[in-house]
């Protein structure tokens, strides 16, 4: 039997738990109540009485209105994880929750907002098992031409998928072998990105997330994913974000000679790897295997496999959406910053980092930006010119609905 507050969502414990990265025994010795307790709490089978609540709330850093609010239906579509092979259970599950929690923020603030309109191609048949290396070198082209970008470098990744109308983010996670993860969700039919930013490195960041876009392009009809397949998803997903960041013809043409030292002055036009460009050749077949080894013995002669040159002048690619978003909310709807943060769930924390923003922009005193809007968050066919910051304000705030 129940006892206790009985608007108490087991499903939202879970969730916040798993968030933390933390074990029910965890929870167990930071609240003072048995294992037992924790399980049935998480289990639903006993809630807890308010004191315990206070004590939940403390342990998960999260509001106690959150633990009372239901868990939304997120939708069957799977959760594609940018990872190494030895990525730990745990680190996935902290990747997926934030980025639910994300996709909660994002619907919330579709209250004043209209986001980009969804512009992410569903390109092929959307099964992995009927992709071919060529299918996939041909769909990375085809993406390009859905956009209209040319063959060139792509200055921006992060604003070309957001003008697409992905919602964004990039967080430290504590795992420097996660990279990130992405899924299409159903209760908004829009795709989302979570990057991982422990490896503080804006080349891989960019490569992560044309990685993620092509799950986003390629895998959109896998119902679930069989986990023994992961390694096929993932090298499809790597050979998809080579052709689309090095587009064949064009790159093929900049690297008839291939070197370390020639790789290394494309690298600021390019702004990928050069352990990425060594294997976009071997997939052109501009060097063959024995070619390929020479480079790579050079490479590491060099001390490159801890840090290339350059990684560091090359920067993070910067999340836009969301924090013009709140900002704009914020500034020209008449709504505080503490308001908008009881409407949106989460501790100030967790919602400042999600949204991309300063980490002390809900505390007090919370100053409002004073914002004049003129147009819509759009995208109007905007990554044809993925340069340019494309990104803008809606001319009216919509009144939210109630809650």
């Amino acid at each position: 039997m129940r006892n206790g507050i009985q608007s108490f969502q087991p499903g939202r414990m879970l969730q916040a738990r798993e968030a933390r990265g933390l074990t029910q025994a965890a929870i167990a010795s930071m609240t003072a109540k048995s294992p037992a307790t924790i399980s049935k709490w998480e289990g639903g089978s006993q809630t807890p009485e308010a004191a315990a609540l206070s004590s939940l709330s403390r342990a998960l850093a999260v509001p106690e209105e959150f633990l009372l609010r239901p868990l939304p239906n997120y939708g069957d579509s799977p959760y594609f994880f940018r990872s190494n092979s030895n990525i730990t259970s745990e680190a996935q599950s902290i990747a997926r929750r934030r980025l639910e929690w994300l996709n909660e923020i994002s619907i919330s603030l579709q209250d004043w907002i209209d986001w980009p309109i969804v512009n992410i191609p569903k390109l092929g048949e959307g099964d992995h098992r009927k992709l071919t290396d060529g299918n996939i070198e041909s769909l990375a082209g085809e993406c390009r031409r859905h956009w209209a970008m040319g063959n060139g470098p792509i200055e921006d990744v992060v604003l070309l998928l957001e003008n697409a109308g992905c919602i964004c983010v990039r967080e430290a996670l504590g795992y420097d072998r996660m990279d990130g993860v992405s899924k299409w969700f159903e209760n908004d039919h829009r795709p989302y990105v979570f990057l991982s930013a422990d490896k503080a490195n804006g080349v891989r960041s960019r490569f992560d997330a044309a990685h993620e876009l092509a799950h986003l392009v390629m895998h959109w009809a896998v119902p679930s994913i069989d986990y023994s397949r992961q390694p096929e998803l993932e090298r499809q997903a790597h050979l998809f974000a080579g052709a689309f960041l090095l587009p064949a013809e064009t790159f093929a043409a900049e690297v008839s000679f291939p070197s370390l030292d020639g790789f290394l002055a494309i690298k600021p036009r390019w702004k990928i790897s050069i352990a990425a460009m060594i294997m976009r050749c071997k997939q052109l077949d501009i060097i063959d295997d024995a070619y390929a080894l020479r480079l790579w013995k050079n490479y590491s002669a060099r001390g490159w496999r801890k840090g290339e040159p350059l990684d560091g002048s090359i920067e993070f690619e910067s999340m836009r959406l969301l924090p013009r978003a709140v900002d704009m909310v914020t500034g020209s709807a008449n709504v505080s910053r503490n308001s908008l943060l009881d409407r949106l769930g989460l501790g100030a924390g967790d919602t400042a980092s999600l949204c991309s923003l300063p980490e002390s922009y809900f505390e007090p005193p919370a100053t409002v930006t004073n914002l004049i809007p003129t147009l819509k968050l759009r995208n109007d066919n905007s990554a044809k010119n993925e340069s340019a910051e494309i990104i803008s304000f809606p001319s009216q705030i919509r009144k939210p609905r109630p809650t």
